[in-house]
């Protein structure tokens, strides 16, 4: 029987400078270098100029894309890869020069506080651009000229300050793209341990479960009576495996009652309380680590 031939892939567009015919691959595996991805990487190569910045918005490591333009058969990746570097390179210039005709806002501070804007133009870096764009009509002596050894070294030194910007730009994330990668976090959580409380409310006896549901409505009805606050319900929360001696005088406190009655004395009014797990970490009024339990 053989083996079903994996279709080519379709020849590169001359037109196209970042097009290029993919590396090869013996076995794809999952989120490996297909052909979609090669591209996808080329293209955020070219838009930030910078191989770090590429990198981490696809969320590889560097030396795996290195492994795969170092490919036997990668020529094509390679001149791709240089071609979107260029354009990159080309594309944060750009962003030089605008900053070097329109300036920069920066702010203005009187006794510690900002009370204002300026902008701060740089002649310096605008000259240096333009002599290097347009060498026959603005460098010295008025005709076209290739960079010595210091303009070398100071272009080289503008586009790494210039790429280190980009980069910082480009990489920026904002607090809802956090809020967002959090909650899907929290999400995934909560669908792993779904099923095992399932599992753990599935074993218990139908006369504890029935208990239990008394318990909670029965606590509820005096807390709404009681019209408690949010600390209050805090303290009376409860698992499984909370201890029945939990709420009498003379019995040991949880760690959960003592986590929750700490917060209560410590947060300001109109603070929401939260109830800290006991592996989790929190941090006391000078600002120091402290390890729940301890």
């Amino acid at each position: 029987m053989t083996k079903p031939s994996t279709p080519a892939a379709p020849a590169p567009d001359p037109a196209d400078p970042l097009a290029f015919t993919p590396v090869p691959r013996k076995r794809m595996r999952r989120r490996g270098w297909s052909a979609a991805r090669q591209r996808e990487f080329i293209e955020h190569l070219a838009e930030t100029g910078s191989v770090r910045a590429a990198c981490r918005r696809m969320g590889v490591g560097e030396h795996q894309v290195y492994v795969l333009r170092n490919h036997p058969e990668g020529a094509s990746f390679r001149k791709a890869w240089e071609a979107a570097l260029d354009m990159g390179i080309q594309r944060i210039e750009d962003v030089a020069m605008d900053r070097a005709l329109n300036g920069v806002d920066q702010p203005v501070f009187y006794h510690g506080e900002a009370v204002g804007e300026r902008k701060v133009y740089n002649d310096r870096l605008l000259m240096f651009l333009l002599s290097n764009r347009a060498p026959e009509r603005f460098a010295a002596g008025g005709g076209p000229r290739g960079l010595n050894a210091v303009g070398q070294m100071e272009l080289e030194r503008l586009r790494k300050q210039w790429r280190k910007e980009w980069e910082a730009e480009m990489g920026f994330v904002s607090a809802a793209e956090i809020k967002a990668s959090i909650d899907r976090k929290i999400e995934n959580i909560r669908r792993t341990m779904e099923p095992r409380r399932i599992a753990r409310w599935a074993a218990m006896s139908e006369e504890t479960r029935e208990a239990f549901a008394r318990f909670i409505a029965l606590r509820d009805r005096d807390l709404a009576a009681m019209k408690a606050d949010e600390a209050t319900r805090a303290l009376m929360a409860v698992d499984y495996d909370t201890p029945a001696t939990c709420f009498e005088a003379t019995g040991p406190i949880s760690e959960t009652l003592l986590r929750a009655e700490m917060n209560r004395d410590e947060a300001p009014a109109g603070r929401e309380i939260v109830v800290p797990c006991g592996r989790s970490r929190s941090r006391n009024r000078s600002g120091r680590r402290r390890r729940c339990g301890r």
